[in-house]
């Protein structure tokens, strides 16, 4: 019966570094126009990856609708050093998912191997896409954009909340423009 406490103690002690039980699935929006969404995007904030640790400012993504029905993606910023780092990618819509895109940085004769596709999840949208923010059902990426280089201050607040609300750890946020 002395146990009892104990466990109870471990199991608080433990339970910040658990996910929150009440969060939010990841949901992806219901509907995407890609035509709408295609175009230039800045991004605002992410939580950090890899493959962007060499961004240092001036980090934008650019989508454009491919003839074969793909999405093009030119991922581009400046790095430390003052050069331009440019990542070109794919997308490819989910069936029965609009707001669900898969993409891929490598070359187009590995795109058979599903490893190579990660997911890029429209997860909420401004009705005029002036604004987004993507992710992935993992939450392990996650990226604040806008068809302007700067946004509002309290809108990015909400956004965040958001994300947060569907289990997102926004605590190493990398805020990568500057807000008004």
């Amino acid at each position: 019966m002395r146990a009892l406490p104990t466990l109870l103690l471990a199991c608080l002690a433990l339970s910040p570094s658990l996910p929150a039980a009440a969060a939010a699935p990841v949901t992806s929006v219901p509907e995407l126009e890609l035509s709408r969404y295609a175009g230039h995007w800045y991004e605002i904030a992410h939580l950090p990856v890899s493959f962007q640790r060499q961004c240092a400012a001036d980090v934008t993504a650019t989508y454009s609708l491919r003839a074969d029905g793909t999405i093009g993606v030119r991922n581009a910023c400046r790095t430390r050093g003052g050069d331009q780092a440019v990542a070109e990618g794919v997308a490819r819509t989910v069936e029965d998912h609009p707001g669900r895109l898969q993409v891929r940085f490598v070359p187009g004769w590995l795109s058979w191997v599903p490893l190579v596709w990660a997911d890029h999840w429209v997860i909420v949208l401004d009705p005029e896409y002036q604004w987004a923010v993507v992710g992935d059902p993992g939450r392990k990426y996650l990226w604040i954009l806008a068809r302007e280089p700067t946004m509002e201050a309290g809108l990015f607040e909400q956004l965040k909340a958001q994300a947060e609300a569907m289990g997102y750890d926004l605590s190493p946020l990398v805020l990568a423009a500057p807000l008004r």
